[in-house]
């Protein structure tokens, strides 16, 4: 079992680097959203330490949603997905590596650069540490819960727009925890609740999501 869900990720994470382009394509999206608020906001930072939280959150949200389509994209389009389903292994198991995968081209990424963007836009230094762990705790919700989306829009031409009324309501949440952590920390007042609260959801999302996507492919595709 082990070897099959190893199989399944270094595929797909040589995938990924065939295709640089597309994996470049969120982090660089990331980047730009978050240095583009201080020309269209304010340039003073005391105004951006205000919304920092909320814009980094925001913008690695979208960028992840960005992502999400290319999780199962191109095993359903030459039918890799099919014999996946067909294989004798639990497909939940081969869901999670590929989840993992998308995470680890997108959601890791995205917390590598997250301290240089909080810098630049005035997060203080007590406050970064706080960022990386709410962005380490909820990157992989996010990737969890865009699978079950994606597993059941894949098969429309253009299920684009479909996938991100679908998916955005369950991201909320973790948005408002990931970004209160962070606008906690930055006026020194606890963040132990809200980072135990995303831990607990993704704990629930690793048990849950993977399952729930293999049955919405099955739905799908059959």
């Amino acid at each position: 079992m082990i070897n099959v869900f190893a199989a399944v990720l270094g595929r797909d994470l040589k995938s990924a680097f065939r295709h640089r382009t597309q994996l470049m394509l969120p982090l660089l999206f990331f980047v730009l959203v978050i240095t583009l608020f201080p020309m269209a906001v304010s340039p003073q930072l005391s105004v951006l330490q205000s919304i920092a939280a909320g814009i980094i959150w925001v913008a690695a949200l979208l960028a992840t949603l960005l992502s999400l389509d290319n999780m199962f994209r191109s095993d359903f389009d030459d039918g890799t997905l099919e014999q996946l389903l067909l294989s004798p292994y639990p497909t939940s198991i081969l869901v999670l590596a590929k989840i993992l995968a998308h995470w680890l081209v997108t959601g890791l990424p995205l917390i590598i650069v997250a301290p240089l963007l909080g810098v630049l836009t005035g997060l203080s230094p007590q406050s970064m540490g706080v960022l990386i762990g709410s962005l380490a705790l909820g990157t992989p919700i996010l990737s969890l819960l865009g699978a079950i989306g994606v597993a059941l829009t894949i098969g429309l031409k253009r299920g684009g727009a479909l996938l991100s009324l679908l998916v955005l309501p369950l991201y909320v949440p973790i948005l408002i925890f990931g970004a209160n952590s962070v606008d906690s920390a930055q006026t020194g007042l606890i963040v132990s609740g809200q980072l135990y609260l995303l831990g607990a959801l993704l704990l629930a999302s690793l048990c849950l999501a993977p399952i729930a996507a293999s049955a919405a492919l099955r739905v799908t595709i059959t």
